[in-house]
């Protein structure tokens, strides 16, 4: 089975969260461990999270792949569908966790509680979406319809990120990756 440009553009995606989330494991072992963090780093590090992971990665699916899948007969409330909006959402909630630990550096427990938990929740994300929804809507929806969803991702990373800030934030977190390695 050919996979369509839409979903190796999630699937590539998935692999920076993944980097991503390695990052955060550094971090918090770091934290964990007595080390002090550097604000700056963990602002960057949220702001990616924000950006790269919720607002262009899961604005792709909720905004243009998940509305084609029920349009194509996918249960919208539950299923698949319904389990991906609602980790989203819970994603959305640790992320701002983490930001309120940040805020208050001497609640380093807490912001290493909110990423563990985020970092345990994302793996089991991915791997759904890879194993489970990612291969249904490849089976549900035509080589045409994959098209035009890999167009519309193309036009949602254009206008809610900008030209360009896809391989920014690929700097930022690769510069991370080198302060915080695995």
């Amino acid at each position: 089975m050919t996979m369509s440009k839409a979903i190796d553009d999630l699937r590539q995606e998935h692999q920076a969260i993944e980097t991503g989330l390695e990052i955060l494991d550094s971090i918090s072992r770091r934290l964990e461990a007595g080390h002090k963090a550097d604000k700056t780093d963990l602002r960057q590090f949220i702001a990616f999270l924000k950006e790269f992971v919720d607002k262009c990665h899961h604005g792709k699916e909720e905004g243009i792949l998940f509305p084609a899948l029920a349009k194509a007969g996918m249960p919208e409330k539950e299923g698949p569908i319904g389990v991906m909006l609602a980790e989203h959402d819970h994603g959305r909630k640790l992320i701002k966790e983490m930001e309120t630990a940040i805020e208050d550096l001497t609640n380093y427990r807490g912001f290493a509680q909110s990423a563990g938990e985020y970092a345990r929740l994302l793996r089991s994300h991915i791997q759904k979406e890879n194993d489970v929804l990612f291969p249904a809507a490849e089976r549900l929806l035509s080589a045409g319809q994959m098209d035009g969803i890999y167009e519309a991702f193309e036009q949602h990373e254009e206008k809610v990120i900008g030209q360009g800030r896809h391989e920014e934030l690929h700097a930022v977190l690769n510069g991370l990756k080198q302060k915080y390695p695995a």
